[in-house]
């Protein structure tokens, strides 16, 4: 197996059905009651004397897992800010791990913080801290690495006016519109992102537009640096239907140039282009999402691409909650590349070129008010991989099995306040 995985040698988080669910960076301004209940059920109803603050703006939860309402105060100039925060531990047990990459380990994975300023025309919102990104298939990478090599303790911040009513202009460093899953452990399903999210960029740095264009219809376009590449040559979009328990979304982003220059944020794949589509249906206490996405690498020998390669794939993500707390979040996916290990393609999925991998996994969860507990029982197979790019010290284990804890304190508001 590869000791940086292929998200990891790409960018973070966001999703596009995530950002059809809140308004903020991701999405027009829709209400944040909007189609997927995620949004909804992690805003805690206040007292009917106490109005709750406003949900923080970019923040989005695909999953089961509930968010506190932000703590309020005024800040005197910097006017008045709504804060979040969250601390989580992480504990893996895994067979055929890779070398370097250790069969059990504990750490802290994500100690974040939340500001923003979400009223008047000129609002912000900044995200700081630690994180860690746990991918299927990949070693980990702890949290001092993760900063070092991706988007340091700052990962989103950006500006934000609200020139109209149903329209946001956004500056800085902001979600990427692509795909089905956010980045953070604790916003998703499952605790582990996939591989079909691992094609995906992550964060991005630029300028994007939100509009809502209707009752049921909204969208977002976006210029910027695709994967973390400082180069501004990216173009991004996303369209969301949503109308009742159902929303649609189609997602697409391209370079239209060409950037020879890669680091461990910004690899080859920089100069691909992507489109997904994801459906989600969510009624009482289900939450069902399959979505389909396709990425393609053109042949570009300047930029180290002999030849073309492309990566097909998709997902199935459900949730099932509970009474007390409890909820069994799921998710299984497949992911295809184009080419073979002696024709030139690129090795897009990290288990050789032309190969193709099966992922299933299930997470267990109970929350109760801010604390929550999570386990991922996850298996990874790979097919048609190249001996040495798969699991085990000598990488040629087709199969990985893991088991992944997550602790975690969701610190905001206090709803029973007067």
């Amino acid at each position: 197996m590869n000791p940086i995985p292929t998200r990891m040698m790409q960018s973070l988080a966001g999703t596009a059905m995530a950002m059809a669910l809140m308004a903020g960076a991701q999405t027009p301004a829709t209400p944040a009651s909007g189609p997927a209940p995620a949004s909804s059920a992690a805003q805690a109803p206040a007292p009917a004397d106490s109005p709750a603050p406003a949900p923080l703006s970019t923040f989005v939860l695909t999953g089961p897992l509930q968010w506190l309402p932000p703590a309020t105060f005024d800040a005197g100039p910097l006017g008045k800010l709504s804060v979040n925060g969250i601390l989580t531990g992480y504990s893996a047990f895994q067979n055929s791990s890779v070398t370097g990459d250790d069969t059990a380990q504990a750490t802290l994975s994500n100690g974040q913080i939340f500001i923003q300023r979400a009223e008047g025309k000129i609002q912000y919102f900044i995200e700081a801290g630690i994180y860690t990104m746990p991918t299927l298939g990949v070693p980990f990478v702890n949290a001092q690495d993760t900063l070092n090599n991706f988007f340091g303790p700052v990962p989103v911040a950006y500006l934000k006016l609200q020139a109209a009513r149903n329209t946001q202009f956004l500056i800085g460093s902001l979600p990427t519109l692509m795909g089905a899953e956010s980045t953070f452990t604790y916003q998703n399903f499952n605790i582990e992102r996939g591989i079909v999210w691992n094609q995906e960029n992550a964060i991005n740095r630029g300028i994007q537009v939100n509009q809502t264009l209707g009752k049921h219809l909204s969208a977002a376009i976006s210029w910027n640096d695709g994967y973390y590449s400082n180069r501004y040559s990216w173009l991004s979009g996303s369209v969301t239907l949503t109308k009742g328990p159902h929303s649609l979304v189609y997602d697409g982003m391209g370079n239209l140039g060409q950037t020879a220059y890669q680091t461990t944020a910004t690899p080859v794949q920089n100069n691909s282009y992507m489109h997904a589509v994801i459906y989600t249906y969510t009624k009482g206490p289900w939450i069902v999402s399959p979505y389909f996405q396709f990425s393609k690498l053109p042949t570009n020998a300047k930029v180290g691409v002999a030849k073309g390669t492309s990566a097909t794939g998709g997902a199935l993500n459900v949730s099932r909650a509970f009474k007390g707390g409890f909820s069994l979040p799921a998710r299984v996916e497949y992911l295809t590349s184009s080419g073979s290990a002696t024709d030139g393609s690129v090795n897009l999925l990290g288990f050789g070129a032309g190969s193709n991998g099966l992922t299933l996994t299930a997470t267990p969860t109970y929350q109760k008010g801010g604390v929550y507990l999570r386990s991922d029982l996850a298996w990874v197979h790979a097919d048609s991989y190249s001996a040495g790019d798969v699991f085990g010290k000598s990488g040629t284990n087709a199969d990985q099995f893991r088991g992944v804890l997550e602790f975690g304190f969701i610190f905001g508001k206090n709803i029973t306040e007067k």
